[in-house]
Formats: C-alpha cells, structure tokens, sequence
C-alpha cells in the first residue's frame, strides 16, 4: 500500500508539472507546494525535476515542432542562401535570442542563492497574479501583431524575473508582451519558443547537475512522472494557444491570489 502511494505522488507531480509549466500559475511554486504536502523535499529530486521539466520540453518541441522547422529553414536560406524573403525567420530567430539571454544570465548569477519555501513561493504567486490582473485590466485596446526589437527586449527582461519560485515564467513573459501591446497569441507563440530555446542549455545543466548528486531513483515512479509531464503539457498548451484569451486571465490570477495565500497561510502553520 505504500509503495502504491508513493507511486501516485510521483505521478500527481508529473501532471501537475506538466499543467503548470504551460498555464500562468508557475511550476516551480506548485511543486514546492504540493511537495511539502506530500513530505517530499525537492533539494532531494534533482534528476526527479530535470525529468519532469524535459518531459514539458519535449511536449512543446513537438508542438511547435513545424514553427521550429520553418525557423531554421528560414535562417539556413537567408544566411546560406542570401534569400531576401527569408529575412523574417532570420530576425525572429534573433529576437528569441534576444529574448533568453537575460533569464540565462541571471538564472547563473543569482538563483543558487533564491528561497524555495511556502513562504517566498506564496508571495511570487501574489505577485503573478497580480501582474495577470493588471493585464487583463487592458484587454480592451488595439494590439500589435509583430514583435519588434525593442518588444523582444523587454519580454526577456519580464521573463528574468521567472528565476524567483513561484513567478510563472509562461505567466511573465506574456505579460510582458501584452502590456506592449502585442497580440496574445502572438506572444504566446514567442513565448513558448523562447521557452524550447531556453530549455536546451537548461537541459544540459540539468543532466550534469543531476550526474554530481547521489538520488535514489524509482524507475517506475520517475518514469510515470516524466509520461504525465509530457501528456499534460502536450493537452494543455494546445488547449491554453487555441482558447485563451485576454479577458479569461483574471481567473488565472485569482487562483494565482488563492494558492499564493493558501502557501503563506501553510508556511506559518508549518513552521
């Protein structure tokens, strides 16, 4: 029987992982959440989350994978080939570039030292929530459809601040789009393949880190896990890209207020 339990809590964390690394509600908050809940700590799941996490990425690779295709045959012929006409896939290439360099850089300079209790993940998850709102406060203006230099500048400076647990990367680098002015769905294009971008270095890093670390590994669990992350990301981005839009962000961010509290409240309870 326990092992049985122990084996749902893998998997409950693999679904969730994969919902929450695609909806503005942050991953990284949710696990700390539900792992102090379940009596895990996550500082000993280190290959459990590097797993977890590729399951996402390999979802959304796949997702896009046509995006992706066009993008690289684009900057191959503008580059190789001197085709004018692929110009625009050489730029947006650029433009994503643009757009991780600031989360890279950051992420190696100060996340080692950042809190990952309740507490800190309950107020990042306040702060998302009330950047959704703020958000969803201007639904009702002329948007842009092309993103611009400049554009792709400011959503990786929004998209820095997703190193703090609990700030929903998904959720700040939309943010930063559409207070710009940019057509959701054209962030969210932008966003989720900064996000695979992102995601391949973070991959790396991640199977070395997971190398130097002494984790027993329950195969059946970790490999249920990984499974659910890849399912629930591949149903939720497609779900989230095609029905979203602007005005339905203020139910992202009242839940985002509603576990922040819930991880505050559970902090001082706990401690």
């Amino acid at each position: 029987m326990l092992r049985f339990i122990e084996i749902i809590k893998y998997v409950v964390l693999g679904i969730i992982q994969g919902i929450t690394e695609i909806f503005p509600v942050s991953s990284s908050g949710h696990l700390t959440l539900f792992s102090n809940f379940f009596g895990m700590n996550l500082e000993h799941l280190t290959i459990f989350l590097m797993i977890t996490n590729t399951g996402s990425f390999l979802a959304l690779l796949i997702y896009f994978w046509k995006d992706i295709v066009d993008l690289v045959k684009g900057t191959w012929c503008y580059l190789i080939r001197h085709q004018e006409t692929s110009k625009p896939d050489f730029q947006y290439v650029i433009k994503l570039i643009i757009a991780v360099i600031p989360i890279g850089i950051f992420g190696l300079l100060i996340k080692p030292y950042l809190p990952n209790d309740l507490l800190s993940v309950g107020v990042a998850l306040l702060i998302t929530g009330g950047i959704l709102y703020y958000v969803y406060r201007v639904k009702d203006i002329q948007w842009r459809q092309e993103i611009s230099w400049k554009n792709a500048l400011i959503i990786g400076m929004f998209q820095m601040l997703a190193v703090f647990p609990g700030i929903s990367r998904s959720g700040i680098t939309m943010s930063g789009g559409l207070v710009q002015k940019i057509d959701l769905k054209k962030v969210l294009r932008f966003s989720f393949l900064s996000y695979i971008l992102v995601s391949v270095p973070v991959t790396i890093l991640g199977v070395y880190e997971a190398s130097q670390v002494s984790e027993s590994i329950d195969i059946v669990g970790y490999s249920l896990a990984f499974v659910m992350s890849f399912v629930f990301s591949f149903i939720s981005v497609h779900l989230f890209y095609k029905y979203v839009h602007v005005k339905n962000l203020v139910y992202f961010a009242l839940y985002c207020f509603i576990v922040g509290l819930l991880s505050i409240v559970l902090y001082f309870t706990v401690y």
